[in-house]
Parts: structure tokens; C-alpha cells; sequence
């Protein structure tokens, strides 16, 4: 549980409303969680969906893992509490991005059910649309691509805490969607995913009368 250390705070409503910006942008913002064990294929699917999102002109965004440790988590390691922290982050940091109209790519192992879970209520209770992607690709296809060499170090040990080596990976129980990148070209993956985003509303075009 994350402790509140702040006082004498107050949240400052905007003059603006978030159906403004919906108008603005003629989309509905909102968060699409890719979640799977290291190189399942979670970056190059959440890449190819957001390009595909602009060419289509949607305005999207993609948090990687990896990019946003370079700066705003870049205090954290992969401890248990720092990938809590670091899911924490990015779960509130997404849901500003889709408050803003941006349809959000959040690609992140967030290996435990609770962290994506309370990444997904700070969604419901802002009222913004969440979509659980589960990249769902078996591990020996992962440490076949391992363009990092990250699970050969994690079987020698030279990583230590490395999700589905030696620290769980807990699969989501009720995804919106699954993917299976071992059966799929990204093409194939981003239309299906294109396609639920479609049958739920969320890719509309918003009047800005």
C-alpha cells in the first residue's frame, strides 16, 4: 500500500471538461494495458497499434517499460516494491494521459494481478475506459527471441528477480482481450484489437458542434 506523505493538499478542478477535450480531439481517451513475460511481444504490439491508431487519426500514445525507466521510474529496481511502484506510477500517469483524449498504449510486464487491478480501478473511478491486453506467449518461444539475453543471464543467475525465471508471473484471470504473438503477425494482432475497440466505442468520431 502506497503511504500518502503530502499535506494540506486539495485537488483543483480545471475550467476545462473532459468532454471538451473529447470534442477537441474528436476521440474518447482511454488506457490499453499490454501485460506478458519479457519479450512476449508487448512493445512491438502496442508500437504497431499506435501507428496504426494515427495513421487512421486517432491521437495515441505508447509508455514502454523500458523508455519510462529511463526518466520518471528511473529511481526503481525490480523488487517486488519497486515494480509495485513502478506499475503505481504508470497506472496513474496513463490515466491522465486518457483524461487528456489520448488513447493510451501502457506496455508493461506488471507481473501481479493486484498492481494491474489497482491500475484499473484508478481507471473506473475516474471513469475512463481500461482494456486488459494479455500477450500470451509461451515462455520457451520468449527466451527464443530474448533480443536482450536477459533470461540466459536469469538462468545463470546473473539476474536476479526476473519475471518467469526466478519471480512469478500471475496471467490475468478476465483480459478484454488476449493476443498470441507466437500465432499472429502484429498486422493481424493490431486489427484484432482495432476491431474490439470499434465494437465497444471507443474509436468514434466525436462532433465537435
Amino acid at each position: 500500500m502506497t503511504t500518502i506523505k503530502a499535506t494540506d493538499i486539495t485537488w483543483h478542478s480545471t475550467h476545462v471538461d473532459r468532454k471538451d477535450r473529447e470534442r477537441l480531439l474528436r476521440q474518447k481517451g482511454c488506457t490499453i494495458w499490454f501485460t506478458g513475460l519479457p519479450s512476449s511481444g508487448k512493445s512491438t504490439t502496442a508500437f504497431t497499434l499506435e501507428h496504426e491508431l494515427i495513421r487512421l487519426g486517432y491521437l495515441s500514445y505508447a509508455l514502454d517499460g523500458d523508455n519510462v525507466r529511463h526518466g520518471l521510474n528511473k529511481n526503481l529496481g525490480f523488487s517486488a516494491e519497486d515494480r509495485e511502484e513502478n506499475i503505481r506510477r504508470i497506472g496513474e500517469v496513463a490515466k491522465l494521459f486518457a483524461d487528456g483524449g489520448v488513447i493510451t498504449m501502457a506496455s508493461f510486464i506488471s507481473p501481479y494481478r493486484r498492481d494491474r487491478d489497482l491500475a484499473r480501478k484508478v481507471h473506473d473511478d475516474a471513469g475512463l475506459c481500461f482494456v486488459e491486453v494479455f500477450v500470451d506467449t509461451p515462455i520457451e518461444i520468449c527466451e527464443r527471441r530474448d533480443p536482450k539475453g536477459l533470461y540466459k543471464k536469469a538462468r545463470t543467475g546473473e539476474i536476479k528477480d526476473f519475471t518467469g525465471i526466478n519471480d512469478p508471473y500471475e496471467p490475468p484471470i478476465n483480459p478484454e482481450i488476449v493476443v498470441r504473438t507466437a500465432e499472429c503477425l502484429p498486422h493481424e494482432i493490431t486489427a484484432q484489437i482495432l476491431s474490439y475497440l470499434r465494437r465497444k466505442g471507443i474509436l468514434i468520431c466525436i462532433s465537435r458542434d
